[in-house]
């Protein structure tokens, strides 16, 4: 599909929905399309991972959350996969879904119910400058992280006769029960192994650094999380990797503060330019920009440079830099300045009087911090 539908579309719930209509929704899809059902439909298939992917991330709390926030963007661009799932993924789901019994429902011709186990995520934490963040930036990594040893093999597990699963019959007053539990010594992968290096351990793994190039895209904030799929730690018996989970940190800008797209800058002017007006120079994220300072200017007079921001993270649209006006107030004078403002006090200029535009905007001003 050449363009992502939206994940509650795709299930078919409300943005309110809660975890059971969720889980519900997504069990129907998934047995309607499931690939065993539907030989050889290549749509019905598609529909099948488009229902898996849209459950991974609505289902996990965290995601489902940056999801709401930010769209697709917020799951990943350039290389960063909020689904990105291949068909052993989506299957290692089946046991929460479809409970322990499911085991070979569907999918008798993938292993008579037996999963691949799937490793666990790391995460780590980027520091990002507001640089950065406004350019989007490709960054290395070196992590140490668990892999698949080469040079081992295996054998079908003894526990479960390489089923995966545990199957147990009790007597009870209405007849014979069968349940089906995953096997607690392979992990369901019907697996274990046969022989390893000593390096390996016991699920035929070992540790490993890896330097891995992450591409962060324009327009993260903090405590953003984005996934790089599959560059986790890998899944025991030869099992898929987990994904690497990076989580965004911001470093504080000496001079602009942000506000979602939005940066703002205190800009202190002199009493004299204040009153008479003068160009100042002003920061911007990658440059600087010179604007107009009004005669009379007072303080807390904000001044907009469109477009001056940060990209928005959908990839359109460009925040604003607001410039607040801060009138300083000489703290010495010399006898001589004195003097001067002795002179210019009885003047009436110098008597406050504002009018109905600066009543207005200190009313603004205070309504903003109420």
């Amino acid at each position: 599909m050449s363009e992502k539908r939206d994940y509650y579309e795709v299930l078919g719930v409300s943005k309110n929905a809660d975890e059971a209509e969720i889980k519900k929704a997504y069990r129907k899809l998934a047995i309607k399309y499931h690939p065993d059902k539907n030989p050889g439909d290549a749509s019905a298939e598609e529909k099948f991972k488009e229902a898996a992917e849209a459950y991974e991330i609505l289902s996990d709390s965290q995601k489902r959350s940056q999801y709401d926030r930010f769209g697709h963007a917020g799951m990943g661009q350039g290389g960063f996969s909020g689904g990105g799932m291949n068909m052993d993924d989506i299957f290692s789901q089946f046991g929460d879904i479809f409970g322990g019994a499911f085991g070979g429902s569907f999918g008798g011709n993938r292993g008579g119910g037996t999963r691949v186990t799937r490793g666990t995520n790391l995460r780590v934490k980027m520091k990002l400058t507001l640089e950065e963040i406004a350019e989007g930036v490709k960054k290395k990594i070196k992590v140490n992280k668990l892999v698949n040893a080469e040079g081992v093999t295996f054998k079908a597990c003894t526990t479960c006769n390489g089923t995966g699963r545990i199957t147990r019959i009790a007597q009870t007053f209405i007849g014979a029960m069968q349940t089906q539990s995953t096997c607690h010594v392979c992990q369901g992968a019907g697996k274990s192994i046969d022989a390893k290096p000593v390096d390996a351990d016991a699920q035929g793994l070992k540790r490993q650094e890896e330097v891995i190039e992450i591409e962060i895209p324009a327009g993260v904030e903090e405590g953003m999380q984005l996934s790089v799929t599959g560059k986790g730690n890998a899944g025991p018996f030869g099992g898929i990797s987990g994904d690497l989970i990076v989580v965004i940190e911001e470093v504080e800008h000496p001079d602009l503060k942000r506000d979602g797209d939005n940066l703002h800058y205190d800009a202190y002017v002199n009493f004299v330019d204040a009153a008479l007006g003068e160009s100042i120079e002003v920061p911007t994220v990658n440059s600087k920009a010179k604007i107009k300072i009004d005669p009379g200017t007072q303080s807390g007079k904000v001044l907009r440079l469109k477009g001056k921001g940060l990209p928005h993270l959908q990839g359109y649209g460009q925040g604003d830099l607001f410039i607040h006006s801060n009138v300083w107030t000489p703290k010495k004078l010399s006898k001589e300045e004195k003097k001067i403002l002795e002179k210019l006090r009885s003047s009436e200029n110098f008597k406050p009087n504002p009018d109905s535009n600066d009543r207005n905007f200190f009313k603004r001003m205070k309504d903003m911090f109420q």
